[in-house]
């Protein structure tokens, strides 16, 4: 963060020789967790933003980009979601989009930072609007590949919402093989894993290749998705991946139907049908990338 006698700038190093700079008004929160650094930002682009360890992780003004193609492609794939649960999510709004599915009985919350999921129910309300209250939700604080680990329940579908690939970051255990090997034997028949796979681009794919490829090794469906969103200043990949379903399948007007038929469509500001052919529909040389860098799933 820098300064100057009228202003405040965010700098987000992208690499050595990028930075994104967002103007603030206000800083709302800035803190050390246990586990992770974070800051609650109220800039003049995009409204409030969350930053942990000086990364974007969702901005006011659109995280209902991200937080729409995260969750909607995977369960209006599933036939009727009942059991969800989220690893990470902490501002709570991937939690909302869940909760906005008629069919939903439960959804457990795992996030391993309490400090982090407090402050957002306190300073990002805009984000939750009050999705933690819902008596359908059981929030955990536990290690998310613990959990996964240790409990017997199982799940239609799975959303790993945690932060980027860090270097001795807390997310880093819940990018490998062996964690999603555990998630497996936690879904159901048919079940669904979407994973918030970072940028995916023509220039910048490498960490999403990486959970691409990783997620082939156990599942029998790997797919990416991708939508543009402006606070990252980025095309922003997600992966889904399933033994029996091809997310990418469904027309526009099966998700246009399934979103009708659920009360869901009024809702949303980005995702229906024509956005769902759009995000899976990926540019020639990311296809190219994809392809000729992923094992081909068993």
């Amino acid at each position: 963060m820098k300064s100057s006698a009228t202003s405040l700038t965010y700098m987000e190093i992208g690499t050595p020789h990028e930075t994104h700079n967002f103007g603030v008004k206000e800083v709302l929160l800035s803190k050390q967790t246990a586990f992770q650094h974070v800051t609650i930002l109220d800039t003049f682009e995009y409204g409030k933003m969350l930053v942990i360890d000086g990364r974007t992780q969702s901005a006011e003004d659109d995280e209902h980009i991200y937080h729409e193609c995260l969750v909607h492609p995977a369960l209006v794939a599933h036939p009727e979601p009942r059991r969800v649960v989220i690893i990470g999510g902490g501002e709570g709004a991937t939690l909302r989009e869940v909760l906005r599915h008629p069919s939903i009985e439960r959804v457990v919350m795992v996030d391993i930072d309490r400090e982090v999921v407090e402050q957002c129910q306190k300073l990002l309300p805009e984000w939750h609007k009050g999705a933690f209250d819902d008596p359908r939700v059981e929030l955990v604080f536990a290690d998310g590949k613990e959990f996964v680990t240790r409990t017997s329940e199982r799940f239609d579908v799975v959303i790993v919402d945690v932060c980027d690939v860090l270097e001795d970051g807390p997310a880093l255990a819940l990018y490998t093989e062996r964690f999603y090997g555990h998630v497996k034997q936690r879904l159901t028949d048919p079940g669904i894993v979407v994973v918030q796979a970072m940028e995916l681009s023509e220039l910048d794919h490498t960490d999403h290749v990486t959970v691409h490829r990783t997620l082939s090794h156990v599942f029998r469906h790997v797919e990416s998705y991708a939508t543009f969103v402006p606070s990252f200043w980025a095309s922003w990949g997600f992966v889904v991946a399933s033994d029996t379903v091809r997310v990418s399948s469904l027309s526009a007007d099966e998700v246009d139907g399934v979103l009708r038929s659920r009360g869901i469509e009024p809702a949303l500001s980005h995702y229906d049908g024509q956005t769902h052919q759009h995000v899976f529909a990926l540019p020639k040389a990311v296809r190219q990338i994809l392809t000729s860098a992923v094992i081909p799933s068993a």
